[in-house]
């Protein structure tokens, strides 16, 4: 199947799955929310690994770091999303803190190379993630108990995480920081008794399957621009119609002897 085929096809999958997930999740059918997230991720993730994809004509033989990383934190988020299921109580959060804290910290390298362009840059920038993780941990660890480390290292990850988003580009910065939101629900289920709105799987999911989405789309941007400056530093035609090094050359021709 072409690539722009299977990324339209992914991306309405991914669509068509995330309502049934969402309105599940409002009409109590907990088997059908249950069953629907562990398709999310992979749908999601065929979408990115279509678009993608490499392209011979501009010199490109494979995808990208950042790519690359993302689909491996998409993976974690995946096992996040599914592994949980496998165990009961205590055990059942810790492990999809455990695969979270993965994606994030893979999230994260593969946002380091882009951090001069965003909030890490600019300190007065940092304040409201600092704030915001001052705000969860300060109202999530009076009953956290034997997991407030695993929290503390988690909201840490999460926050630079989305710090780092900020430097790719706005749609990834939105997507991170909206997840952080998602994230931030779920401590809130966990560790406080006063956070109780009505459908809160809804909340958690939507924002969740939002800020994956957006993160997803910044990455795919940041992909298809650098690899339209990648055509046009070896001079060859591309789809986005960059000249060649011959036409540049006799444009140059052409010029000096007009001068002359």
């Amino acid at each position: 199947m072409p690539a722009r085929r299977l990324t339209t096809v992914a991306c309405a999958a991914f669509g068509l799955t995330t309502a049934a997930h969402l309105a599940a999740h409002l009409t109590g059918r907990d088997a059908l929310a249950d069953a629907s997230q562990w398709f999310l991720m992979p749908l999601l993730g065929t979408a990115v690994w279509a678009a993608t994809r490499p392209d011979p004509t501009t010199g490109r033989r494979r995808r990208t770091r950042l790519t690359r990383l993302t689909l491996v934190a998409l993976g974690f988020s995946w096992l996040g999303d599914t592994a949980p299921d496998l165990t009961t109580g205590d055990g059942s959060f810790l492990v999809m803190v455990g695969c979270f804290l993965l994606a994030q910290v893979t999230y994260s390298v593969a946002f380091v190379p882009y951090r001069g362009s965003g909030a890490p840059a600019r300190p007065v920038l940092l304040l409201p993630y600092g704030a915001a993780l001052a705000t969860l941990l300060a109202l999530c660890l009076p009953a956290a108990g034997g997991l407030a480390v695993p929290v503390v290292v988690y909201g840490a990850c999460l926050t630079t995480m989305a710090a780092l988003a900020t430097g790719l580009n706005r749609w990834a910065g939105v997507g991170a920081a909206v997840f952080l939101v998602s994230d931030s629900l779920i401590a809130l289920g966990a560790f406080t008794s006063w956070y109780a709105p009505p459908a809160p799987g809804f909340w958690v999911m939507v924002t969740y399957t939002a800020g994956q989405a957006l993160i997803a789309r910044g990455v795919v941007v940041a992909d298809r621009a650098s690899a339209r400056g990648e055509a046009t530093a070896r001079g060859t035609t591309t789809a986005w119609g960059t000249t060649t090094a011959a036409s540049r050359v006799g444009d140059a021709r052409v010029a000096a002897t007009e001068r002359s």
